[in-house]
């Protein structure tokens, strides 16, 4: 039988952890202390959580201007005969998905277009499909599959499909901003798997669509939604701007029109708003192929591009653990290692993962090859991010390559789920923090935007000699049950503790707070085998494997229950997870617990 693991309902002590000083040098974080505030710090909420009215009403007067007489003109003009270069794409393609491709299929996260029978103006496929269609990102796929002399034919008869279809009538979804921004980068990357045809007729197609589309984002650009979508305009118009000749002043337009939407949509510490660690990876490949251009054309990028990816680096580096793959937040799949490491080495930029993203929210703690991630901020204003997740102060944590706690996760960057199902991925049971009276700290409406809840939280952290410490708590109980969410964690410098508390106070002294049940839960990744102990207020953790992990815990009914994962394919998979349940008096409650590797 394991050895017990002492007390775990004494109160988090500087320096507590089995292990002495740490050293410098284990742990992939524990070197340089720059990028730690120490001390109490208050996050706010953003104000306006909602698009209004009057932004909604603007957005589709611009898409119904589409279909004038006058959109039409100035859509008109000369096309360019050629190219002014081809940069490189820097990031490598799927083989499997490329050589599908070359034997007549298009997949894309466990879907499958048939292109002998495709039918392009109704597809039947999900969104993110559609956009990558739409976007040309399959000829990446296409060209790590085969060389230009057998892929050029492929992309060739999908391209004329897509003109004969797609070409002429401006309409969403394929003349979304965001979407021609995209398609202007893969088709200058990629530039000879479309342009390779001795077809000059077909040839000026495609060249005078660039040109036409070019000249749609010009007027577009500043009216993609706020954001990725946004900032993925602008590089297009960049891309025109250094590909197309003359393009001088359209490339210093969109220059100037991407300062302005990183200034509007990244946090200072290089975290993008919507608070998605899905969306930093997609924002890090964005502007490392946006590089790529500036340095094909024997340019230096423009500094808003350096700076931007000087600090998206470090804060995506921060949200993964120790696998080297995301960890799961607003509703983001846990994107693998491989694609991580793919977008860092493109952007040209080595960096330490930032352990404190003081705006973007989210803290790292970093001991020995122990990871933890958490949730220290509100959840994003809904409208930066659709599918925000009530999520405030859960935490993954891993040991080495070995995830143990996770949260259930969500589709984006991975497969398509019902939409029932993506909806409860969102809520705080499916996140491993507590929930009282089975509630979301911040509200989920009907219609999937996120309503009152998590105003504030307050932070205070430390690194310690015997670890690092963290004192999170929110009021996102408050207003509807009168308690603050109070959660402590502390994790030994050599990474094989992690002890943790988790208290209920009273919210307001002169408002006598409700009587309520409450839930701790931990999910617990895949394959982990559960055995609980005699005395049922602790557990053994075997990792498949891994090492062994004891859990106990002091002030709770512990048991187990199902749960799911969803993995970097966006498959659900079935898990277990640990809940400890109690029932909150006026005057709070408190659950310890402990997870202590034993081997």
């Amino acid at each position: 039988m394991a050895r017990p693991l002492g007390s775990p309902g004494e109160p988090i002590a500087p320096g507590a952890g089995d292990g002495g000083a740490p050293d410098d040098r284990a742990g992939e974080d524990r070197t340089g202390e720059g990028d730690i505030e120490p001390g109490k710090r208050l996050i706010r909420v953003a104000g306006d959580r909602s698009q209004s009215l009057a932004e909604r009403l603007a957005a589709r007067l611009h898409r119904l201007a589409w279909r004038t007489p006058l959109h039409t003109l100035r859509l008109r003009g000369r096309y360019p005969l050629k190219l002014l270069g081809v940069p490189a794409d820097p990031i490598a393609g799927d083989v499997s998905a490329g050589r599908a491709l070359m034997g007549g299929r298009m997949i894309h996260l466990g879907e499958s277009l048939d292109l002998e029978t495709m039918d392009l103006a109704a597809p039947g496929l999900s969104p993110g499909f559609v956009d990558t269609l739409h976007g040309f990102a399959w000829l990446r796929d296409l060209a790590a599959a085969a060389p230009r002399e057998r892929a050029a034919p492929v992309a060739e008869a999908i391209t004329r499909e897509w003109l004969a279809t797609h070409g002429a009538q401006v309409a969403e979804p394929a003349w979304r901003a965001d979407i021609i921004g995209r398609r202007i980068l893969f088709w200058g990357a990629h530039a000879p798997l479309i342009l390779s045809s001795a077809d000059v007729v077909y040839r000026s197609a495609v060249l005078n669509n660039l040109a036409r589309a070019a000249r749609h984002l010009d007027r577009g650009a500043e009216k993609a939604e706020q954001g990725l979508p946004r900032l993925t305009a602008f590089a297009g118009v960049i891309a025109a701007g250094l590909l197309i000749p003359g393009g001088d002043a359209r490339l210093a337009a969109g220059e100037a029109g991407l300062a302005r939407a990183m200034a509007a949509s990244l946090y200072g510490d290089g975290g993008l708003a919507n608070r998605s660690p899905v969306a930093q990876l997609e924002l890090v490949e964005l502007l490392a192929q946006l590089r790529a251009v500036y340095l094909g054309m024997d340019r230096e990028p423009h500094e808003a591009v350096s700076a931007a990816l000087s600090r998206a680096v470090p804060a995506l580096l921060g949200v993964t653990l120790g696998d080297g793959g995301l960890s799961s937040w607003q509703g983001g799949a846990p994107i693998a290692a491989a694609r991580v490491a793919a977008a860092i080495e493109a952007s040209g930029v080595r960096a330490r993962p930032l352990r404190q993203a003081r705006d973007w929210g989210y803290q790292r703690l970093g001991c020995g090859q122990a990871v933890l991630v958490l949730d220290a901020a509100p959840p994003p204003a809904s409208r930066l991010a659709a599918g925000g997740c009530a999520s405030t102060l859960a935490f993954e944590f891993s040991d080495g390559a070995h995830r143990l706690i996770v949260n259930c996760g969500g589709p984006r960057g991975g497969g398509v789920l019902p939409a029932e199902f993506a909806e409860a991925l969102r809520s705080t049971a499916a996140h491993s923090t507590l929930i009282v009276a089975d509630s979301n700290s911040t509200a989920i409406h009907d219609d999937g935007s996120l309503g009152r809840g998590v105003t504030e939280v307050e932070l205070d952290r430390h690194e310690l000699e015997g670890g690092s410490r963290l004192d999170v708590s929110h009021d996102g109980y408050a207003r509807r049950f009168g308690f603050i969410h109070r959660r402590q964690l502390l994790l030994s410098g050599d990474g094989r503790e992690l002890k943790g508390e988790d208290v209920l106070l009273p919210a307001n002294r002169r408002r006598r707070a409700s009587d309520a049940g409450f839930a701790i839960r931990f999910h617990l990744a895949p394959g982990i085998e559960v055995t609980p102990t005699a005395d049922e207020q602790g557990a053994l953790l075997r990792l498949p494997g891994g090492p062994l992990w004891q859990f106990r815990c002091k002030g709770a009914a512990l048991a187990t229950e199902e749960s799911l994962w969803i993995d970097p394919a966006g498959r659900p998979r079935g898990s277990v997870q640990i809940v400890m349940t109690g029932e909150a008096a006026a005057g709070g409650a408190s659950v310890s617990w402990l997870f202590r590797r034993a081997a």
